[in-house]
Order: C-alpha cells, then sequence, then structure tokens
C-alpha cells in the first residue's frame, strides 16, 4: 500500500523516512532556510560581503538601495554629493557596489555603487554627517570665517564614469576641458555649510538632483561665457546646483560666487599644474608630482592643502578632482597662492592615478 505520510518540507516536522522530527531539529532547519535567505546576494537583508573600513564621500546623488538590484522606489534614499557615509564593505572583494550606512534611513544599510563616490579611511568629522545648514540659523553661513575649498576636475576622467551627461557626450578633442582643469564648485567652510536661506522646496528639489528645474543664474553675459567654459558640468545645469547648495553661503551674489572661483581657477590653468597635467596625459602621475607643482607655482606648502581625488575605471585609478584649500578673500588683485597656504592642511586622498585622455578608454 502506498505510503501516505506527507513527504518533507521545512514546516511539516516531517522526514523523509516518515518519522517526525523533535522540535530541536525542526527548528534548526527553520533557522538554516532563513539564513540563506538573508544571506542571498541582492536580497534586502544581503550583508556585505567583504567587510571593509572606512567612509565613502559621495561624489554623485546616486540612489542607496536595500537590494543591489535595486527595488522600489519608496524604499531608496538619494545620496547627499561631498558628504561622508560611514563603510560598512562591498558585494565582493573588488566589487561593484559598496554598502554604506545612511543616518535617518530604515534600514540605515544600503547599496551605492562604487562610482559614487570615493572611498577615504577617515574624514574630518569623525565620520559623522554635518547637520544641514536647514538646522543652523539659516545666515550662519553668511557672517563665517572665508575658510572655502576649492573642487576643480579633470573632466576626461569625470565623463569615463558618467559618458551619458550632456557635458561628456559632447565633449570632443580641442575643447578647453580636454587639457585644462573643470570648475566644480567653491565650498564654504567647515562642512555642512550649505543651502543658507534657502526656501525646502527648493533644496528638495536640488536634492532629488532636479537641477535643470532650478531657476537659471542671473550672471552678467561675459561671466556667464566663462562659466559656460570653464564648468562644462553647466550642460547638466551643475552651475544652479552648486549655487544653491554652496553659493547661498557665500556672503555675495552669484555673480561674484562664480566670478571669484574663476579667478582661482584660472590661476591654477596658467600654471605648472595645469602643465604637469597636459603633459602627461595617459600616463600616471604621484599625488608628490602634484604636489610639488603646487608649491613650484604658489609656494612652499601650498601643496600640503591639497587632496588629489581618484576613481577605478576597469583596471585602471584615474584622477578625476582636485580638492584645494584656501582661506582669505578672494578679489581680482588677491595672491592665490597666499589664499591656498593659509588654509589648513588637507589629509586622505589618492597617492597615485593616470591622467585620462579625451574619449572613452
Amino acid at each position: 500500500m502506498a505510503d501516505r505520510r506527507p513527504a518533507c518540507t521545512i514546516g511539516s516536522g516531517w522526514t523523509g523516512g516518515g518519522r517526525r522530527m523533535n522540535g530541536f531539529a525542526r527548528n534548526g532547519m527553520i533557522a538554516m532556510g532563513l539564513a540563506l535567505v538573508l544571506a542571498w546576494p541582492g536580497t534586502s537583508g544581503a550583508r556585505a560581503q567583504e567587510p571593509l573600513e572606512g567612509f565613502v564621500i559621495a561624489r554623485e546623488a546616486c540612489d542607496a538601495t536595500l537590494s543591489i538590484r535595486g527595488g522600489p522606489d519608496r524604499q531608496r534614499e538619494r545620496l547627499v554629493v561631498d558628504r561622508a557615509y560611514r563603510l560598512i564593505g562591498e558585494n565582493r572583494r573588488d566589487g561593484s557596489h559598496y554598502q554604506v550606512q545612511i543616518p535617518g534611513a530604515d534600514p540605515a544599510r544600503r547599496w551605492i555603487a562604487k562610482t559614487c563616490g570615493e572611498r577615504v579611511r577617515r574624514v574630518e568629522t569623525a565620520g559623522e554627517i554635518s547637520a544641514p545648514a536647514s538646522q543652523r540659523d539659516a545666515d550662519a553661513g553668511r557672517n563665517a570665517h572665508r575658510d572655502l575649498v576649492l573642487a576643480i576636475s579633470w573632466q576626461p576622467a569625470f565623463c569615463e564614469t558618467r559618458p551619458g551627461r550632456p557635458e561628456c557626450r559632447s565633449q570632443h578633442q580641442g575643447r578647453f576641458d580636454v587639457d585644462n582643469f573643470s570648475l566644480h564648485g567653491l565650498w564654504p567652510q567647515p562642512r555642512g555649510t550649505e543651502y543658507c536661506g534657502v526656501a525646502p522646496a527648493q533644496q528638495r528639489l536640488d536634492k532629488a538632483g532636479r537641477w535643470s528645474d532650478l531657476a537659471p543664474l542671473p550672471l552678467k553675459p561675459d561671466t556667464a561665457a566663462a562659466l559656460a567654459e570653464a564648468m562644462p558640468g553647466a550642460r547638466s545645469a551643475l552651475d544652479r546646483h552648486e549655487w544653491l547648495r554652496h553659493g547661498t553661503c557665500y556672503r555675495a551674489d552669484a555673480e561674484e560666487y562664480f566670478a571669484d572661483s574663476l579667478i582661482v581657477l584660472g590661476a591654477i590653468n596658467a600654471s605648472p599644474v595645469r602643465r604637469l597635467f597636459a603633459g602627461a596625459i595617459g600616463r600616471e602621475v604621484t599625488a608628490s608630482q602634484i604636489r610639488e607643482a603646487f608649491d613650484a607655482a604658489f609656494g612652499n606648502g601650498a601643496g600640503e592643502r591639497v587632496r588629489v581625488g581618484c576613481v577605478d575605471d576597469g583596471g585602471r585609478r584615474i584622477v578625476r578632482d582636485l580638492i584645494i584649500g584656501l582661506k582669505g578673500e578672494i578679489t581680482p588683485q588677491a595672491d592665490v597662492g597666499a589664499l591656498i597656504r593659509a588654509a589648513p592642511r588637507m589629509r586622505g586622498g589618492c597617492a597615485a592615478g593616470i591622467v585620462d585622455a579625451v574619449g572613452l578608454q
């Protein structure tokens, strides 16, 4: 006669031989099944496969998701550019994604693509994300001492990781940003000095990456033309984002904010620093060489106020940006070297990287 006892399932309590499992065995199998589900890559409970220490500085307003494969929009968080997030690990050794901790998110552990940020060992704020300016007095940034950071990009390297951006699709040999540094932004310090007096609705648009929905900037024609050349990202409305987030804390209008940014960028592009990069396209430069070029251009000690930012591109590590400290008032007659040397020393950054050529490599 056929055996009518049920086949084995995790919840049934039956073994293949027809004997009922005791409670310990049944609970053990259930726990094992749950552990397998939680450990399976790409599930919302997935743990980082390779633990890592340090932080990730967001360089793009990327989605931070519960799963590497994405997930429902309502469960997504978005990174805030230039903020530090505690690093948990990566999906595998030399993998494609980092797992980071997003304060205020539930759950806090989220996955981001590695191209979204730069891994660092430590951050100046001891790993804590600074409170947004909306939690401070709206005018606090306007009265702060002029401690600044200038972020400049090597645009061909940026376009390796964001080839679909308008400024990258249109990049071609002979354009200014192929062998000159481009303007990313001028950021009042300390970190977190941002959105001074900006309405919450405008902040939400900016943080959502909807920069083209922000108001155009009232710049003089000459300034607008110079900015269009020096900041290729303006084709993606980067200028509106930088003004709203950082420029509103600069104690000046948009015209002066960008004019001052262009003064310092122009000095760097006219210096041995730019010549070092232009002469090394396709080859590796070291952080020591870059700092020596800053010393030669702007005086001894200037190089110690520079942090080199790199990004991995396939099997290469390429230099994507330079972060330069400044302290003091920027004017057309200002001694840029004195402004740099007066700033606090920079820490961290990569040791070496390739100077990328135009076009996907």
